[in-house]
This record gives structure tokens, sequence and C-alpha cells, in this order.
């Protein structure tokens, strides 16, 4: 069995996906826009530009992300997702980056399990929880 995240950016998933990989180094191995699908009946009237299914990879896992309805609002709670790296300098890099336009929940800091622990929502609301592990 394997699990997978799929985040709905409800309009924005192109805009998530050029940020992820700028700011993750992100690498998009699939994606599907609206007017591609062989079932328009399945598509969001007039949003064939809008992507209907993506995967990306960021570092070993893979996640999937769409459009889905395309109404502007993408909303994401009750999850966070965890960056776990090797290095302080890593996780202050990649902190910094999902932090650019978004709102730090808990600044960067040494934790009892961590030497650097922070969590932050980026600028599509995602949450983020960013440490150094073992």
């Amino acid at each position: 069995m394997h699990v997978q995240p799929y985040l709905f950016f409800d309009g924005r998933c192109e805009e998530a996906l050029d940020f992820y990989k700028a700011k993750l180094g992100a690498v998009v191995t699939m994606l599907m826009r609206f007017k591609e699908s062989p079932d328009q009946a399945m598509c969001v009237p007039g949003a064939g530009e809008k992507v209907m299914h993506a995967a990306f990879r960021v570092g070993d896992v893979v996640a999937m992300a769409s459009d889905g309805h395309c109404a502007g609002n993408p909303s994401f709670k009750g999850f966070a997702l965890s960056l776990t790296v090797k290095t302080e300098a890593e996780a202050d890099r990649l902190f910094a980056g999902l932090s650019d336009g978004g709102q730090v929940q808990m600044p960067l800091a040494k934790t009892f399990f961590s030497p650097r622990f922070g969590m932050v929502a980026d600028r599509f609301g995602v949450s983020w929880m960013v440490m150094v592990g073992p």
C-alpha cells in the first residue's frame, strides 16, 4: 500500500507547481490540463487551461495536485506536510522559501527533538513543518 498527498489548489495549481519548483526543487513528472481529458463531461466548464491532474516530486516523495473546481479559494485544513532535511542550512533555506508570501506559524528554532524545527503556511495555505532529522 502507498499513501500520497493529493492537493487541490482550486484554480492556482500551476502557480503552486512553479512555486514549489523554485522554492523546493520540485520536479513535475506529469501534468494534464482539462482540455486534454478524453472525457470532457468530467471537466469544469471554461477551465480548459487549468490543471486537471499533476504529479510532482519533492525529494523522494511524489505528491499529486489539481485545480479541482477552479473557484480560486484553496483551503487546506487539518494536515501539514513535513519536510525532514539533513542540515540546519537546508532547513533555513527551505523554510525561507516556503515563507515567501506565506505565514510563519512557528519560527525555526531548536527544540528538544531537533536542532531546527518550524511551521509555516505557504502562500497557498498549505501547512508545512520543516525539521532537521537524524
